[in-house]
């Protein structure tokens, strides 16, 4: 099993990394190998909607996306942790996944379980959380739960480690992240994987008067 965890805030050591740090030692005991990535503090500009990833397999900017691409292929669950930046995740963090996502419609992420983990010193970390478990739910990625919404509070490192709960949570998601991979492994190995159907896009237009 393996867990690739993704760091989108600036601050490699920062909150986000605290939260991560906890979530990452509870999978390596539970047996799962985990790659950190480290990608806020990387220059990642936005999708432009060229669409020649369909065309080249890979995103059109040559970056860090296209160095992750290979690892989100391979792995078995994806997690990533993002600050709070005015209620919404940070910047940097977006521009990568919605890249990352959308050049890499070739990948099969069915059943790869997906998890986000938020951190702020106070507010706007549901909303964030929502916008960050929406790469998942659009791509039949089942998200893990924990006890309580992934999150942290914390203004500094030192103090996203007071905060008890938060890191139980953390644990809490490893374990409960651990399990549903092992359990989708064993359901794969019986089983397979759900039918896919050939995609359908219904787009709606007024016809043209003449």
């Amino acid at each position: 099993m393996k867990a690739l965890l993704v760091n989108g805030s600036p601050r490699a050591n920062g909150c986000t990394f605290t939260a991560l740090t906890e979530l990452k030692k509870t999978l390596e005991q539970e047996g799962v190998e985990v790659e950190f990535v480290q990608i806020g503090n990387k220059d990642i500009r936005g999708c432009i909607a060229c669409r020649k990833c369909a065309e080249l397999g890979k995103c059109v900017f040559d970056d860090i996306v296209n160095e992750v691409a290979p690892k989100f292929a391979e792995c078995d669950a994806f997690v990533v942790g993002s600050p709070v930046y005015y209620g919404s995740p940070n910047g940097t963090a977006v521009s990568f996944l919605d890249r990352l996502f959308f050049s890499t419609k070739s990948i099969d992420k069915r059943m790869k379980v997906g998890a986000s983990v938020v951190s702020c010193r106070r507010g706007g970390n549901t909303a964030t959380f929502d916008m960050l478990n929406k790469y998942f739910t659009i791509s039949n990625m089942p998200i893990v739960s924990s006890q309580y919404w992934n999150m942290v509070y914390g203004n500094t490192p030192e103090e996203v480690l007071q905060d008890a709960e938060g890191l139980q949570t953390m644990r809490t998601l490893g374990r409960n992240m651990a399990f549903l991979m092992k359990s989708i492994a064993l359901g794969k190995e019986k089983y397979g994987l759900p039918e896919k159907e050939q995609p359908i896009t219904t787009n709606f237009h007024h016809p043209i008067e003449k």
